[in-house]
């Protein structure tokens, strides 16, 4: 007698009066049936421990990103609090303002040249001028050791081992930059407030205020970075409410100042919404894997009901209830997925801590391990959820076992619909599931996403494996026996049909359409530049230089095209009657609102521009400012024709109505800005200019080389960004962060294989049977071993195929409705899906096989 069966009697006398056993009884009897260990739940386990182990993991590097941000805040910005702003040095009296907080260290960044003493060689190079009290928080590392503020005093400088690799010098030889000659003194190892500057393009490079002054490059108009830290002194609030009332009410005491304050418990709010971001998305990827797993936790649960039929049909005929059996197994199957995310929890605690030891030095803040109790209590939900919602529908059926079932010779499957309040339940934990989706994501629209794509391919895939089994049954029987028995495999109705398309092609098709939305992108950035776009953009060219810089590029390459437009710096500070910081902006342009934005004034259209409504201002315009606004983020803001706008430009509130809207194409790399005003809005502000230069075809390096080292030698503050320079800085960003998005799309898979894996075990003495049966009639080792490679390269091929139709039209939503980019086709990817489907049918395929083939025939017939 089963310890189900005896549970029953020994308490069939205690039943309820509603015909049912008591709680009591119904827990000791679930407790019995797990003495028998975790013999077939292992991957029903396992699925659940991956997803959640995805999740946690995730959660947990968000976590201690965050916890490194909060813990090192004061490092990462360079003090308790900063203000900033382009172009304009504070003045006398905002520097008291500051200087009545605390301690003030004033820096200055911007991109300019380093060449070598006879022009040879150049580099772009981000510097940074210091004063004395520079940190006020942290340390600059020197290679080697060494004071800091000593190597950059008397005209020394500190810089990245890169540039010097790059000009082909040495510590201590000097280079020029701007007007005056620096020497290396001493090479950077470290900066304190680096995670807190702007993305760099080129190695960083330190002198003091007094040197920045000698190369001649600060001047009215040059994109320049004042920066000023403030360690403060006297009552230093401790919360974060405290710090944005102070930051609210100093920068009140500067009223159209244009400065933008930070404090430490943010110090660098776009790179925490980067990684919020991603760490959101890859949440949504681990919930994929979970969903998948999920296919898994379902056929465990059906085989475990099906393995225990007769001792059902046994419990039924000692008075239990349907009621009673589905909680009994209730019970046991919510044990096990209690297990299965206690280890999904525990691994995932400690995979942010081994990812700090292998990567922790290419982490952009030293990171403080440890797993928030929301990020453990998300993943645990969301494995709870995904348990019940898989298992409710197989645990259902339990209930419909009759006691007529012991008087039978063999058991079919049970394939009764639940009763409807099993069918209510599983409704209302799909619902939850989504809840939870929904408001743990931002936006919230990439959760419906998802969640909706992840369902349409799991239906998709599940009818597909109907449909092929089906087709199958239809089948004439083929000649070849080998072909004959796959063809049979796969029609047959408790075959490995089902679970292989629907576990192979779900992971599949995540994978395919992650790395063709990467190829995409890629592509987009680097591959698909217009024939037309240019070579080199120019920055900070004084207006007196220009024409000067001009005859001298078409001197040197004839039939150079140069594009030139006037380059400042602002921020918008109002929209409407709304200030910027009560703006409730969507997501994807809330980049607008956030720091200052690059501005100009054009008499016609820019280049790469063309007019979408309204009119251009007239030639000779000479009324109140007006300004043309990129159409596609107006309409995202909520601006319309005729709506004002203030901009804060050199410290100075500019008004300006909205005249028009302009459609941009931003990939022809023209000179374009979000907003172009009206000529007599900022003609008298100084300002320098920004240009292109377009080489003709056949231009040979050398002259292109020789070209900007002249440029270099005639105009040394101009700078030169060579465009596929650029666009390669922004690719090796894209690419780390694709490398995690790979990562997470790469357990998906796994989630699949598991279910793979599973279903093969699940058909194992089946199969085994059948390859008995086969022996004993004269088939060889030879013939079996290739009936089944062929079932499984045809249900391999069959799932690849939809997976890459699936993933290639997953991808096309994403880039072309989402980014809004164009999309590319990648048969590389296609490539790649094959091979992964190849590869894991063949591994798990191979493992099945060679068991079976390796049974023994008499044992087998012996118990039939």
């Amino acid at each position: 007698m089963t310890a189900a069966s005896q549970g029953i009697v020994e308490t069939s006398g205690r039943a309820d009066t509603g015909g049912g056993a008591s709680l009591r009884t119904l827990l000791r009897i679930s407790l019995r049936e797990l003495r028998g260990g975790l013999s077939g739940f292992k991957i029903f386990i396992s699925c659940l421990a991956l997803g959640v182990m995805v999740i946690t993991a995730v959660g947990g590097l968000g976590d201690a990103l965050r916890a490194g941000f909060a813990q090192q805040g004061e490092m990462i910005l360079g003090g308790d609090l900063t203000f900033a702003r382009m172009h304009v040095r504070a003045t006398p009296e905002e520097r008291r303002v500051f200087e009545g907080l605390g301690l003030v260290s004033e820096t200055s960044t911007l991109r300019t040249m380093a060449r070598r003493l006879d022009g040879s060689e150049q580099a772009l190079i981000e510097l940074k001028g210091v004063d004395s009290g520079y940190p006020l928080a942290g340390s600059v590392v020197l290679e080697g050791g060494g004071d800091f503020n000593d190597a950059v005093g008397t005209g020394g400088a500190v810089a990245d081992a890169m540039l010097l690799e790059r000009l082909g010098l040495k510590s201590g030889e000097a280079m020029r930059i701007g007007e005056a000659e620096v020497v290396i003194k001493a090479l950077l190892k470290s900066e304190p407030d680096g995670v807190a500057d702007r993305l760099t393009y080129g190695p960083r490079v330190f002198v003091s205020a007094d040197t920045l002054e000698k190369t001649g490059l600060v001047k009215p108009g040059t994109l320049v970075k004042w920066r000023y830290a403030l360690k403060l002194s006297g009552s230093v609030p401790t919360g974060k409410d405290e710090y944005k009332t102070l930051r609210e009410e100093t920068l009140k005491r500067l009223p159209q100042s244009g400065f933008t304050a930070l404090d430490r418990h943010d110090p660098s709010p776009q790179l925490t919404r980067t990684l919020d971001r991603l760490r959101q998305f890859l949440i949504l990827i681990g919930l994929a894997s979970l969903l998948v797993g999920g296919v898994g936790v379902a056929n465990a649960v059906t085989t475990f009901i099906g393995k225990r039929v007769k001792v059902i049909a046994t419990m039924r005929s000692l008075g239990a209830s349907g009621r009673d059996i589905m909680s009994i197994f209730f019970v046991q199957i919510l044990a096990m997925g209690c297990l299965g995310i206690a280890i999904g929890l525990g691994l995932g605690m400690v995979v942010p801590a081994v990812i700090d030891k292998l990567y922790g030095a290419s982490l952009p803040i030293r990171v403080e391990l440890g797993v928030s109790v929301i990020s453990l209590a998300v993943a645990a939900v969301y494995g709870i959820l995904i348990t019940l919602i898989f298992a409710l529908w197989p645990l259902g059926q339990a209930e419909h076992v009759r006691a007529s079932v012991l008087f039978r010779d063999s058991v079919q499957p049970v394939r009764a619909r639940p009763r409807p309040a099993i069918l209510i339940m599983t409704a209302i934990m799909m619902a939850l599931l989504l809840a939870v989706a929904v408001l743990t994501s931002e936006p919230k629209k990439l959760a419906f996403y998802v969640l909706g794509g992840l369902t349409v391919m799991l239906a998709i895939f599940e009818g597909l494996g109907i449909l092929v089994t089906h087709l199958a049954r239809r089948m004439p029987r083929l000649r070849r026996p080998e072909l004959a028995i796959a063809i049979r495999n796969i029609g047959a109705p408790d075959g490995l049909t089902k679970s292989v398309v629907l576990s192979l092609g779900t992971g599949l098709s995540l994978l395919v359409a992650v790395t063709l939305a990467n190829v995409s992108m890629l592509e987009e950035l680097r591959g698909r530049l217009p024939d037309n776009s240019p070579d080199y953009f120019l920055l900070d060219i004084a207006k007196s230089d220009m024409k000067d810089l001009t005859n001298q590029v078409l001197s040197k390459v004839s039939g150079a095209k140069l594009t030139e437009a006037p380059m400042l710096r602002g921020r918008l500070v109002q929209v409407k009657d709304t200030p910027v910081e009560d703006l409730k902006a969507p997501p994807e342009v809330q980049w607008v609102l956030n720091g200052d934005r690059g501005l100009s004034y054009a008499n016609e259209v820019p280049e790469g521009s063309k007019l979408t409504s309204g009119t251009w201002w007239p030639v000779d315009y000479s009324g109140p400012p007006l300004v043309s606004f990129e159409g596609d983020i107006a309409t995202k803001l909520g601006l319309a024709i005729g709506d004002m706008v203030t901009v804060n430009i050199m410290g100075r509130n500019v008004d300006a109505k909205i005249f028009n809207f302009r459609e941009v194409k931003w990939e022809s790399l023209a000179i374009n800005f979000v907003m172009v005003f009206s000529p007599n809005t900022l003609q008298a502000t100084p300002y320098n200019l920004l240009a292109t230069i377009r080489l003709p075809k056949g231009t040979t390096s050398a002259t292109e080389v020789g070209l900007v080292r002249d440029l270099g030698k005639s105009f040394p503050t101009v700078s030169a960004i060579r465009v596929r320079d650029a666009i390669d800085q922004v690719n090796k960003i894209f690419g780390k962060i694709m490398i995690a998005i790979k990562a997470a799309s790469s357990v998906t898979l796994a989630a699949g294989a598991l279910v793979l894996a599973g279903a093969l075990v699940t058909a194992q003495r089946r199969r085994t049977l059948e390859a008995v049966i086969l022996k004993t009639l004269g088939a060889s080792r030879r013939q079996i071993l290739t009936s089944h490679a062929l079932e499984y390269a045809l249900l391999a091929v069959i799932a690849a195929v939809v997976a890459t139709m699936l993933g290639t039209l997953a991808a096309w939503i994403a880039v072309t409705r989402l980014m809004e980019l164009p999309f590319v086709f990648s048969p590389w990817a296609v490539a790649q899906t094959l091979a992964v489907a190849a590869g894991l049918i063949a591994l798990f395929g191979g493992i099945g096989t060679w068991g079976v083939l390796r049974a023994p025939p008499v044992p087998y017939l012996r118990s039939e």
